[in-house]
C-alpha cells in the first residue's frame, strides 16, 4: 500500500495533542456539570427536509447513500448533521414527553460540513454546545444564566486571552425603528456585514439596499462603534436621540446580561456588550453572542449563539431556547497547528517498569499492577534493553519515572529522569508528585511556557 494522502478539512491529532483536545474538552464538561446541565448526544445524521429547513447551508450538507442503492439511486434520504442546534431541536420534539422544562443540556460531540477548508474551518469539526429549552415560555434569566456559564468555562481553559462579545436584537432593531427604518431585518443583515467590509461600504449598502437616507445611516453606524465592558453603554445609545419601546426592552436586557458576568471579567475573558453585533440568522429573538480569541482576529468568531423564542415547535406547542456553542477544533486546531499549545508528554503514563530480562517481565508486570491499582498510570518496558536505553526510552515519550526492581539490596527504586534523583520506592506506598500523575497542558506564548 502506497503512502495515503492526507484528507484537507479533516484534522487528526497526534497523541499529545489529543490529550489537550480531551483536557479542554473535560474542563468544559465539569463546568457544565456544575452549573446542572445533563450530558446529550446525537445521532450523526438527520433527515435532509430537518437540515436544509433554513435552506443557508444546503450546499454544506454531506449527503448519506449506500454503495449498493436498492432505490434507483434516490439516497437514504439523511445527511450528516452540520451543527448541534438541529439535532438537538428534533430531540427535544421527539423526546418532550419525557423531559423535564426548563431543560438544560450539554453537547460535545462531532459535525460536518461541506465548506472549503482553512485555518479554523474544517470539514469535521467538534463542537461544544449548551442551551436552555422551555415549554411555551422561557424567563429571560436564562439568556444570563447561559452566558455566565459559558464565561466561566471558557475562561478556566488555558488559552489565549478570549471575549464573549453580547447584544440584543430588540435593542438594534428597536434602534432601527426608532429611526425610521422601512425594514429593519435587511438593516440588521447589512450591518452584520461590518466583520467583513469596510464602515463606507456598509453606509452605502444601507443607503441602496436597506432604504435608509444618509443620515440615518449615519447613525446605525454610530450605535455600532459602542462598545463597554459595563453598563455603560445604555448612556451611550440614549445619547444618540433615538427613543423606541423595543430598544428599552433590549437595554434592559443587555444590562442585565453584563451585570450578570461581571465576576467573570478579568485579564484572560471578558463579556463586552458590544453593539456592531447582529447576528444575521433570523431566528435569533434577543440576546445574541460571538466569542472571539485575541491574536486570532482571523479566525473571525470561534463560537456563538443566542435565544431563540422558537428553537422547534410541534404545531401545539413552541419550546424557547438560549444557547451558545464553542467551537473546540476551529479554536484548538490552529493553536496546535502553531506549536502554541500542546503537552509535556505524549502517553498518559507517569511510570516506565524497567525490565533487567525477559524471565523477569513477570515481575515488572506485578509491580506495575500495583501501581495502577492505586491510580498510578504505568507501563513495561518493551524490551530488557540496557537500562540508559530504558531511561532514553522514557524520556522521548516524556515519561518522568523509570521504576527498577530489586535495584539496592534487593529493594526497589525509582528514578526521576528530569532531575536524577534516585529513591528507595514501595510500589504500595510511592506516588508521583500530583503534578506528574496526568500529562500537563504547555501553552507557549512569546517564546516563553506556561504549564
Amino acid at each position: 500500500m502506497s503512502k495515503p494522502t492526507p484528507l484537507s478539512g479533516f484534522p487528526e491529532l497526534l497523541p499529545a495533542q489529543r490529550f489537550v483536545e480531551q483536557a479542554v474538552t473535560d474542563r468544559l464538561r465539569r463546568t457544565f456539570e456544575l452549573h446542572g446541565f445533563a450530558s446529550l448526544e446525537t445521532r450523526a445524521v438527520e433527515p435532509m427536509d430537518q437540515l436544509l429547513r433554513k435552506g443557508e447551508t444546503s450546499k454544506e450538507v454531506y449527503v448519506l447513500h449506500r454503495l449498493q442503492e436498492e432505490t434507483g439511486g434516490q439516497g437514504t434520504g439523511m445527511g450528516l448533521h452540520f451543527d448541534l442546534t438541529v439535532p438537538f431541536a428534533r430531540y427535544v420534539l421527539e423526546n418532550a414527553g419525557r423531559l423535564e422544562f426548563p431543560f438544560r443540556r450539554y453537547q460535545i460531540q462531532r459535525a460536518w460540513r461541506g465548506e472549503r477548508p482553512q485555518e479554523g474551518r474544517f470539514r469535521e469539526f467538534t463542537q461544544a454546545d449548551i442551551d436552555v429549552v422551555a415549554r411555551d415560555v422561557l424567563p429571560f434569566h436564562f439568556d444570563v444564566e447561559v452566558a455566565r456559564v459559558m464565561a466561566e468555562a471558557l475562561s478556566a481553559l488555558p488559552l489565549p486571552p478570549m471575549r464573549l462579545r453580547v447584544n440584543n436584537r430588540k435593542l438594534i432593531e428597536g434602534f432601527y425603528r426608532g429611526i425610521g427604518a422601512p425594514d429593519p431585518a435587511v438593516v440588521i443583515t447589512i450591518v452584520d456585514k461590518l466583520d467583513k467590509l469596510p464602515a463606507e461600504e456598509v453606509a452605502r449598502l444601507l443607503v441602496d439596499d436597506g432604504g435608509l437616507d444618509e443620515a440615518q445611516a449615519k447613525q446605525c453606524l454610530a450605535l455600532a462603534e459602542i462598545e463597554s465592558t459595563d453598563g455603560s453603554f445604555a448612556d451611550r445609545v440614549r445619547d444618540l436621540g433615538v427613543r423606541h419601546e423595543l430598544l428599552d426592552t433590549g437595554l434592559e436586557e443587555l444590562a442585565a446580561v453584563m451585570r450578570g458576568c461581571e465576576s467573570v471579567n478579568g485579564d484572560r475573558f471578558q463579556v463586552v456588550a458590544s453593539l456592531s453585533l447582529a447576528r444575521g440568522l433570523d431566528y435569533y429573538t434577543g440576546t445574541v453572542f460571538e466569542i472571539y480569541m485575541d491574536g486570532f482576529e482571523n479566525l473571525k468568531s470561534v463560537g456563538g449563539g443566542g435565544r431563540y423564542d422558537a428553537l422547534a415547535s410541534d404545531g401545539k406547542t413552541t419550546y424557547p431556547g438560549v444557547g451558545i456553542s464553542f467551537g473546540i477544533s476551529r479554536t484548538l486546531v490552529p493553536l496546535l497547528q502553531r506549536g502554541l499549545l500542546g503537552s509535556d508528554r505524549s502517553v498518559p503514563s507517569a511510570v516506565l517498569v524497567a525490565l533487567a530480562d525477559e524471565e523477569s517481565r513477570p515481575d515488572s508486570d506485578a509491580i506495575a499492577q500495583r501501581l495502577r491499582a492505586r491510580g498510578i498510570a504505568t507501563e513495561v518496558a518493551a524490551n530488557p534493553q540496557k537500562f540508559g536505553k530504558q531511561i532514553r526510552y522514557a524520556e522521548r515519550r516524556g515519561i518522568p519515572f523509570v521504576w527498577f526492581p530489586g535495584a539496592g539490596d534487593g529493594t526497589d527504586q525509582v528514578k526521576d529522569i528530569r532531575s536524577g534523583d534516585q529513591v528507595d520506592a514501595d510500589p504500595g506506598t510511592w506516588s508521583p508528585p500530583d503534578e506528574d500523575r496526568t500529562p500537563r497542558i504547555v501553552v507557549t506564548t512569546e517564546n516563553e511556557e506556561q504549564q
